[in-house]
């Protein structure tokens, strides 16, 4: 049975609205540890993503911060949004992009690119960083187009504030509201903030949907999410989250784009082009950062 019709069975069998929760994975990558919601064996994707990342919220002392060095990723459009703190974005194609909070950055890999992630202009004081970290995987007959980088100013993205509740619109369309964000397929990507005990109906008609809880809890349907934790949606019901204290949920969704196999960074519709991107990067084929000769080798 597959996940799809695990989920319809489970809401089949209740009258609730979510169909089932899963709690993340730690990864640790060094500097701070992550909370990986996607992927989860309960769940391998949501819609087109295939990567949640939660980092954060990690302190960093003076001169200490984010320290990742340059690696490759294929087949993927990847999506870094801050809640607090700083990361600069260097990459193959000569982009230097200092990212804040409330900004987004979308890196397109298609073919390949290669990038590295290390500490802001915070770098000489007390820190603090705190994220969401995402991959949506591209339609298949877009797997191979070419690398780009574009950066949104966190002003540009529609915020919409409403009875206890506000909601920056990070890719897609709700409430009547666009995000300039470019997408591939139809994709739902929301950062909504709640106070106590107030309500947020989530967006109807997306295929698949979900919430993941990053600072505080919720309710649904009186059931409990603690922070750390992902929620999804059975298809077409309505989903009415409560918050039970000051708390921040990410919701993500859009349509579903098949299966998708992945290694490491790389992720594709075959396993054919994954052998191929392995084999490129240990061979060091991908083309480089500019200026940075370091780069994470590839997992044994």
């Amino acid at each position: 049975m597959s996940h799809f019709e695990a989920e319809e069975a489970s809401c089949l069998a209740r009258t609730g609205s979510i169909a089932l929760r899963a709690n993340p994975r730690i990864a640790d990558l060094g500097e701070f540890t992550v909370r990986r919601a996607l992927p989860a064996r309960e769940q391998r994707m949501v819609g087109p993503f295939v990567f949640l990342d939660h980092m954060g919220p990690a302190q960093f002392p003076p001169g200490k911060g984010i320290a990742v060095r340059p690696h490759p990723h294929i087949g993927i459009a990847t999506i870094t949004y801050l809640f607090e703190g700083e990361i600069m974005h260097r990459d193959s194609l000569g982009v230097e992009q200092l990212i804040t909070a409330g900004a987004v950055n979308l890196m397109v890999a298609g073919s390949g690119i290669v990038h590295s992630e290390r500490a802001g202009s915070d770098l000489d004081v007390t820190s603090t960083l705190h994220g969401i970290q995402s991959w949506i995987a591209l339609p298949a007959a877009q797997e191979e187009i070419g690398p780009a980088f574009t950066h949104y100013p966190a002003e540009e993205l529609p915020d919409i504030a409403g009875e206890g509740t506000r909601v920056r619109i990070i890719m897609g369309e709700a409430f009547g509201q666009r995000s300039p964000v470019d997408t591939f397929s139809r994709t739902l990507y929301l950062d909504a903030q709640l106070e106590a005990g107030a309500d947020l109906v989530l967006p109807e008609g997306e295929a698949e949907l979900a919430f993941y809880v990053a600072i505080g809890s919720a309710e649904v349907d009186g059931e409990i999410y603690e922070a750390g934790t992902l929620a999804v949606a059975c298809a077409g019901k309505r989903v009415i989250v409560r918050g039970r204290e000051i708390s921040r949920i990410v919701v993500v969704g859009g349509d579903n784009l098949g299966s998708r196999h992945m290694f490491w960074n790389f992720v594709s519709s075959t396993r054919e082009r994954i052998d191929l991107a392995k084999r490129d990067w240990r061979e060091q084929n991908f083309a480089r950062v500019p200026g940075d000769n370091e780069f994470i080798p590839l997992p044994t």
